[in-house]
């Protein structure tokens, strides 16, 4: 009988978590109006205009809102036209809450728009591992878009005017 060769040692394959997870583009904006609760007016629905004007052709795949008419409002021409899918979720202080609905609608890698509140837009920027360009957004500021790039190992922030 021949010698035959020793089979080669099979290493085990490192297990590595999903490369979209904690990255996409996510589009941040204030519901447009100055109540949260109330339905839009028609300022609201002319901001709500330009933001739509402005993200048609961004390629956004999915929407979260706050449970707000105005964040709803705010949503509803983009969401129509796109004919994607809104996801409500709980504003909180951390950003914590809508991290846990983009992870459980497994929505990491995407582009997103999100549509939140004045004190609670920069801790999701926050939350996201941006450096957030402003401290927190102005009580009269419903004209601020922030877009965060992220990746893997970085975040950037920028704000824009729509």
């Amino acid at each position: 009988m021949a010698c035959q060769q020793p089979l080669p040692e099979r290493q085990p394959v490192p297990l590595s978590e999903d490369s979209s997870f904690l990255t996409g583009v996510f589009y941040l904006v204030r519901h447009a109006q100055e109540c949260d609760s109330m339905m839009l007016t028609d300022s609201g629905y002319a901001k709500a205009g330009a933001l739509y004007r402005f993200l048609k052709d961004s390629g956004v795949q999915r929407i979260y809102i706050t449970p707000y008419a105005s964040a709803r409002e705010t949503a509803e021409s983009l969401r129509t036209y796109l004919n994607i899918d809104t996801v409500t979720y709980q504003p909180d202080s951390s950003g914590e809450g809508l991290l846990y609905e983009i992870t459980r609608r497994e929505d990491w890698g995407k582009r997103l728009l999100i549509i939140g509140q004045q004190k609670t837009l920069v801790p999701v920027i926050r939350s996201l591992k941006a450096k957030a360009p402003v401290d927190s957004v102005k009580e009269a500021d419903y004209s601020s878009l922030f877009i965060v790039r992220k990746s893997r190992d970085t975040a950037r922030c920028k704000r824009i005017r729509y």
